[in-house]
């Protein structure tokens, strides 16, 4: 009696939903449409480049008080508005690459119509929320004239952060939402296919 062992079971099974699958933005396949792949790039290289300049701001910090008994009050400024960058960028991108943590479970267990109409609705829901944040946004900028303390950086090269990743994360919400309307409507629309 000989006993096999099972075959190795693809991780990619408990995190990858068929029926997401027409939604996605892939930059290596291109897949999705180019404007949204290549924001999506874009933002990815500028969070490396603000990560980078976040780690010296910081280290600068450090060893200016550790080696030379003396703060960088301006390493602290430059930290908090590069870490407000990096968040909203990280967010917007972390969006169009669907990397946000989600509870999917019904939405597995639907049909792909089902599971296309609640897609569709959790995106028209973002969609009318990031809508909500650029008004916000765009009253607080209209009212901002400040600038920081130190280095004296207007405040709104610090606000539009938020304006411009919550239209970006609107503007890719819709595009699903779109998406899912044609599923619905067709299932074997080009949308399912990987169609722009």
């Amino acid at each position: 009696m000989s006993t096999s062992t099972p075959p190795p079971v693809d991780p990619g099974v408990f995190f990858d939903d068929p029926n997401r699958e027409p939604l996605e933005l892939d930059i290596e396949a291109r897949k999705g449409p180019a404007i949204f792949r290549w924001l999506t790039v874009i933002m990815e290289q500028l969070i490396a480049v603000i990560l980078v300049a976040l780690i010296v701001s910081v280290s600068a910090n450090v060893i200016g008080r550790s080696l030379l008994n003396r703060s960088l009050p301006w390493a602290d400024e430059l930290a908090r508005m590069l870490f407000i960058w990096l968040i909203f960028l990280g967010a917007a991108a972390a969006f169009a690459r669907f990397e946000h943590i989600a509870v999917d479970f019904l939405v597995r267990k639907l049909q792909p119509r089902g599971a296309h109409l609640l897609y569709m609705l959790q995106n028209l829901i973002i969609t009318v929320l990031m809508g909500i944040i650029v008004w916000g946004g765009y009253l607080v900028m209209s009212r901002s004239t400040g600038r920081t303390a130190i280095l004296g950086v207007p405040w709104n090269l610090i606000n539009v952060s938020l304006v411009l990743c919550a239209g970006f994360i609107a503007a890719v919400a819709l595009w699903r939402a779109w998406q899912c309307v044609r599923l619905i409507r067709d299932p074997s629309s080009p949308a399912r296919r990987g169609g722009h």
